[in-house]
């Protein structure tokens, strides 16, 4: 599993998001889809043709917008993205996918470009239809104001239940040149990716070729995205985007750039990841789930993505209740391969369980530890060397009350 670097001469965290990278401009407008009036149209846009990928919901629903992505991709001719929020365009029928690809000849129109190099994003409530007379009269001014500047904008506009913004970048150094890679995404409920309302941009300067770029991109969604979860719902239109225009003298054309373009990857997805975990509906606290010593990465992976899924633990770490029982619960009915010997279970680094057996521990100070706004749960699952990390947050009143108004 790739880790997370604090070498600050190879990866270096610097400021910005989607238009981090040279050569991309982006911004966000009120186009009146949502009756809040905020922003709710954003458009990202390159010059130059981009290699591009992505990967989409495993949800059968799905919206057009998502079809239309995945029909394109990955390709090596992408100029722009548009993407709205307020609606989700999906279980809309034949009309939203014709809508759909009104939407691409809207940007098409705009920008001179074809329709095809246009990825389209959606979100919101499903079954609502495109505005796109609103989108179409909109979408002039929207070009124009495009900018290197305009990408918290852009990151703005993409948002629903959100509270914040979220974007993250880096500059990487590979051999004795640099290139940048950054991104935003949106996403507080409805988030159990494999690949939830979930959508992530990311944008680079790099040389690469499609179908590397396909390969890195999906493993690096299954150590990040696949391994994040808010409530345990998979939505109809989440999807992570990456273009790379090339415009860096960076190619990644051997193992050891493919190595480090794919931890730089990992860092931005991960980093998102994290800013949507603690953004999630209601929630007053990030959890991090850390599963080592599995037989296998998989197995990592199903450990932890079950004790992220528990909503009795989400509860129970909510009210800042060491109740440890319902981790080990978790972990019994993942399916993942453990020793019962040697698996040991810790909660914010405090000893819990061991051996199928309570250890001894402070209570109240556990419980003061759940109160931080990080909690950390570690997992030794003792059978192998394998690891991985899930992202998720506790449950709250505020969640409940959230989704039940969502629609009114």
């Amino acid at each position: 599993m790739l880790k997370e670097t604090n070498d600050l001469d190879t990866i270096k965290r610097i400021s910005g998001g989607i238009t981090a990278a040279p050569h991309f401009f982006a911004c966000g407008i009120e186009a009146g889809i949502k009756e809040t009036g905020k922003k709710d149209l954003a458009l990202l846009f390159c010059e130059k043709e981009c290699t591009a990928t992505g990967a989409f919901t495993t949800n059968a629903i799905r919206a057009s917008c998502v079809d239309w992505c995945d029909n394109l991709l990955p390709a090596s001719s992408i100029k722009a993205v548009v993407c709205n929020s307020g609606c989700a365009n999906a279980c809309t029928g034949e009309k939203g996918k014709k809508d759909t690809e009104t939407m691409a000849q809207i940007v098409s129109d705009n920008l001179d470009i074809s329709k095809k190099s246009v990825l389209v994003a959606s979100t919101g409530v499903i079954g609502k239809f495109l505005p796109l007379e609103k989108i179409k009269s909109t979408m002039p001014q929207l070009a124009k104001i495009l900018s290197t500047d305009g990408g918290k904008r852009f990151a703005s506009a993409i948002l629903t239940t959100d509270t914040t913004i979220k974007e993250s970048a880096f500059s990487v150094k590979c051999n004795e040149k640099r290139f940048t890679i950054g991104g935003c995404a949106k996403g507080s409920g409805m988030i159990n990716p494999n690949m939830a309302t979930m959508l992530a941009f990311i944008t680079t300067d790099v040389s690469i070729p499609s179908e590397t770029l396909s390969e890195i991109l999906k493993k690096t969604v299954n150590k990040t995205f696949n391994n994040l979860t808010v409530d345990g719902d998979t939505s109809t239109n989440d999807m992570v985007l990456v273009l790379a225009n090339g415009m860096s003298d960076v190619r990644i054309d051997n193992m050891k750039s493919r190595e480090l373009f794919e931890q730089a990857l990992y860092e931005v997805c991960n980093d998102l990841c994290k800013q949507i975990a603690a953004d999630g509906e209601g929630a007053t606290k990030r959890v991090e789930i850390t599963v080592t010593g599995a037989e296998s990465e998989n197995d990592a992976r199903t450990a932890a993505k079950a004790v992220a899924n528990s909503n009795l633990l989400k509860c129970a770490l909510f009210g800042n209740d060491p109740n440890w029982g319902r981790i080990a619960c978790a972990i019994g009915y993942s399916g993942a391969v453990f020793s019962k010997d040697n698996m040991t279970i810790s909660l914010c680094k405090i000893p819990v369980f061991r051996n199928l057996q309570p250890l001894p521990f402070d209570y109240n100070e556990a419980g003061k530890r759940l109160k931080e706004k990080v909690v950390s749960i570690d997992i030794d699952l003792g059978s192998g060397e394998s690891k991985a990390v899930a992202h998720t947050c506790d449950f709250s009143y505020d969640y409940v009350k959230i989704n039940a108004e969502y629609h009114t």
